[in-house]
């Protein structure tokens, strides 16, 4: 059993079901990949996952317990940290007190935590006092990112962190990324970027209309005929 698994979903919004009998996962320190053609439910698989979308069928388990009927709260809680890809800073509030949003469940110093990420992402440390709002795309990414690292995540769950930033901050981005898998923080990011995305993921799931068309590792479904012809463009 994989450490995150959302087993055999099938739900959707109102009456209709996006999902049907998707199924994803990640292992800890490892990067999985959600791609696929727009509308094929990659977005809403992930919200599935981190329980803001109600299942009718099929569950999710993280380290072997059963989450389905927790709120996306609580998943915080239970370890999972999620990034959306619209609207993810505070806008009017400095880095620092976005980084410190990030920390409002925990009861202990999370000063460690600020300074690892600033490490992480150097450009946050210099412009801390600075309002997000001002910043550029990348850097708000940055900063979102970041925000989740401060509730110590055992699950980091990005909806499609390079949205709208340029091909250098996408490498910086996917650089990071690696960094944060590297310390052994599940990763699960649903992104359109699917060569790059696929490059340096793990495992790898391609979506059609909400449901499983190609689950492998990432390099397998890279190297894979059909996919290049019909997802990455040949």
């Amino acid at each position: 059993m994989a450490f995150l698994i959302g087993e055999a979903m099938t739900g959707g919004y109102g009456g209709a079901d996006i999902l049907h009998d998707c199924t994803i996962s990640v292992e800890k320190g490892q990067i999985a990949v959600i791609v696929g053609p727009n509308g094929a439910g990659k977005s809403t698989a992930m919200k599935a996952v981190f329980g803001m979308l109600g299942l009718r069928q099929g569950r999710v388990l993280l380290d072997g317990r059963d989450i389905t009927a927790l709120s996306p709260q609580d998943r915080v809680a239970a370890g999972m940290g999620f990034v959306p890809q619209n609207a993810n800073v505070f806008t009017s509030l400095t880095v620092r007190e976005n980084l410190e949003m990030g920390a409002y469940l925990r009861q202990d110093d999370y000063s460690i935590t600020m300074e690892q990420v600033f490490d992480l992402f150097p450009i946050l440390q210099e412009k801390a006092a600075q309002p997000a709002g001002e910043l550029s795309g990348g850097q708000r990414q940055q900063v979102a990112v970041g925000r989740a690292l401060m509730t110590q995540p055992s699950v980091l769950m990005l909806d499609e962190p390079t949205a709208g930033v340029s091909p250098i901050v996408m490498d910086e981005l996917f650089d990071r990324i690696l960094e944060v898998a590297a310390t052994g923080i599940a990763i699960l990011m649903v992104e359109q970027n699917a060569k790059q995305a696929l490059n340096i993921a793990d495992r790898g799931f391609v979506l059609v209309q909400g449901r499983n068309r190609f689950t492998d590792t990432g390099q397998a479904l890279l190297a894979d005929p059909e996919v290049r012809a019909s997802f990455l463009g040949g």
